[in-house]
């Protein structure tokens, strides 16, 4: 039977345990497309950058003007009936992510509240990673958000896209996640967000569609391994690479523009049960001209 490493927190030892014995342990060669980023056992949050930029050799640059969790909205490769009816708001909000600010107000299912609470005392102001604001949708928090690239000097290319946001107020980290594209074994183009934790991460990965009104949909409503949906991933203590799909949890994110305004709201399910929304309000940053 197969162990979780040792030395570490042991709330953590005990949630890497559960993906080995419910997971599925699995070739690096062959999940390629799964692969990102695993966090160290010190915390991630800030930290996770700095260590991932000195051990794949990248320099962090913090330039913050016209970087995007995307390069290009071509990378989804749409067809192009699709590409057409997408909102320009929504794709420049894709391309320049940096140019943005943002306002975050959430919808709890008061069912699961209790457990996003658990969530936060015993693993996420700790490791600060996935930290869901608690208020309720009267509240709003300004969230300063960071696009970071960590770039090859060798071969002058961004290696890796990191979301950083945090609240405004306290510095507080939300996520820090690292955004990439994708491609599933059925050929299937997705965005890919990876947040580090302690030996492994949480790897969500969302099929993108266009909807009647030119907004972006984002889903990770797959079945399988293999398909788009929730991932655990984690070295275990010889390290191999274990993984466990949570397909009762989904992911829904409509990404829309309205009179110039680019909203985006993101419904998180379980057992299609709404668990909370988040809904952001986002805008051009003071400077920036609407698309």
């Amino acid at each position: 039977m197969a162990f979780a490493p040792i030395k570490q927190n042991f709330q953590d030892w005990i949630t890497q345990q559960w993906v080995i014995l419910f997971g599925k342990k699995i070739n690096r060669k062959e999940y390629q497309w799964l692969l990102g980023p695993f966090g160290k056992t010190n915390g991630i949050g800030l930290k996770f950058i700095q260590q991932l930029a000195k051990g794949e050799n990248l320099r962090i640059d913090n330039k913050q003007v016209d970087k995007g969790l995307l390069h290009s909205i071509s990378q989804f490769n749409l067809p192009e009936s699709e590409r057409k009816k997408l909102s320009k708001n929504v794709i420049d909000f894709y391309e320049n992510t940096s140019n943005y600010d943002f306002d975050l107000s959430v919808k709890w299912n008061p069912v699961f509240k209790i457990f996003g609470g658990l969530l936060k005392d015993l693993f996420s102001n700790r490791i600060q990673q996935l930290n869901i604001p608690m208020g309720s949708n009267k509240d709003s928090e300004v969230l300063q958000s960071k696009i970071i690239h960590l770039i090859d000097d060798q071969k002058n290319e961004v290696k890796r896209t990191i979301w950083l946001r945090t609240f405004e107020n306290s510095s507080q980290v939300v996520y820090s996640g690292v955004y990439e594209v994708c491609t599933l074994p059925n050929g299937t183009n997705c965005i890919k967000a990876i947040f580090p934790l302690p030996n492994g991460s949480a790897t969500v990965i969302l099929k993108p569609a266009v909807g009647e009104n030119g907004e972006l949909i984002l889903n990770s409503s797959g079945k399988k391994i293999g398909d788009s949906g929730f991932y655990f991933l984690l070295n275990d203590a010889k390290g191999n690479l274990w993984t466990k799909f949570i397909s009762s949890f989904k992911d829904t994110l409509v990404v829309s523009s309205n009179n110039g305004k680019v909203i985006a709201i993101q419904t998180l399910t379980l057992w299609n049960l709404r668990v909370l929304q988040f809904t952001y309000n986002i805008k051009k940053k003071s400077g920036f001209n609407s698309v």
